[in-house]
């Protein structure tokens, strides 16, 4: 199976999505309610399109987030709940990276650190192992990598090319160079290019400039961005920077990448505190696109964006201020799962 696998882009087929459900027992706590509220959202409208596999933490919440979702109307056929401890619900680097062959899948169990030690990990560091423990995964070989790689981290085009953020994978391995990571990534996700950024961040982003919240392949030729399109706006300069880095990038074929420029949402503070509203953590899923939106004036823009970026799918905004409290957003508390891959 190995020498057949590859690494399948996020618009490929797919067979569930899978998040964990806040509890009073994760940093939500405080603001439990508000967040409930965006993952109901957010189940209703995964279930539109295809399953949903929600981790609770035990048999309570369970019934707790089926009373929920079931008084929002949502299709609880379409759910499969796995009872399993939790540290927190940022599955996008806790989850699984999937890659697939002709017969079977193999999951790559990096070694999560909580974005280098910044918080607790031990029991998110168990989830991939866990949910293959129990069965989850249908014809799948589960290999445990002791390198620190957050699926937030990384995209691929489905056909060998990797994007990602230098900032990121130094920030977790100081001591390696970036022909050394290179060269690992490659080997690990059976990828054969990589597309490094020197710039872009998110004031208020706690994962190092992760590439989920900057920007996204839309297709082979295509990537979605966040832009900055205020000059006294403090990420203007490294927005631009890194746009000037994607028009230099060429394709596989040596082309210039088709380049959507996502809008900028003004400032959300918290008590001072700038959050990190990016419309580049989209999540796609069969047949659509989950955009994070902010209640700002810029939302309807993004979904005009993403629009023409995915002509053939359905636009939904997903209400996600409540997710930037906690330096996240949609893309970031969700993993698809590949057609095949859960039963």
């Amino acid at each position: 199976m190995v020498d057949s696998l590859r690494f399948p882009a996020e618009w490929e087929p797919q067979s569930a999505v899978l998040i964990a459900w806040p509890h009073a027992g994760t940093d939500w706590a405080e603001r439990l309610p508000d967040v409930e509220t965006t993952y109901v959202a957010l189940v209703a409208a995964i279930t539109r399109f295809q399953r949903t596999v929600v981790c609770v933490q035990d048999a309570a919440l369970r019934s707790h987030a089926e009373d929920m979702l079931a008084g929002a109307g949502v299709d609880l056929s379409k759910v499969r709940f796995e009872t399993l401890p939790y540290n927190d619900t940022w599955l996008r680097d806790s989850g699984p990276i999937t890659l697939r062959s002709s017969d079977g899948f193999h999951l790559l169990d990096f070694h999560f650190t909580a974005w280098g030690g910044k918080f607790e990990a031990g029991l998110d560091d168990r989830i991939v192992s866990e949910l293959h423990a129990r069965g989850l995964f249908q014809r799948a070989e589960r290999e445990r990598i002791h390198f620190a790689l957050e699926g937030g981290a990384i995209e691929t085009d489905g056909q060998g090319g990797l994007l990602s953020t230098w900032h990121c994978l130094h920030e977790r391995h100081p001591d390696s160079s970036r022909e050394e990571i290179t060269a690992k990534l490659q080997d690990w996700l059976r990828q054969d290019r990589t597309l490094w950024l020197d710039h872009g961040y998110l004031e208020g982003d706690d994962t190092d400039a992760h590439i989920d919240t900057l920007a996204r392949f839309a297709g082979p030729d295509a990537i979605v961005y966040q832009g900055c399109q205020d000059p006294l706006d403090s990420h203007y300069t490294e927005l631009q920077a890194m746009a000037s880095e994607l028009a230099a990038f060429g394709t596989r074929e040596g082309k210039p990448y088709r380049l959507f420029e996502l809008p900028w949402a003004k400032p959300i503070l918290d008590e001072g505190r700038r959050l990190a509203a990016s419309y580049a953590n989209f999540l796609i899923v069969n047949g659509a696109v989950l955009m994070p939106a902010y209640g700002d004036a810029a939302d309807a823009a993004a979904v005009e964006v993403l629009r023409l970026a995915f002509p053939d799918r359905e636009i939904v905004a997903i209400p996600c201020r409540s997710l930037i409290w906690q330096n996240g957003s949609l893309h970031c508390i969700t993993m698809q799962l590949p057609e095949g891959l859960v039963a």
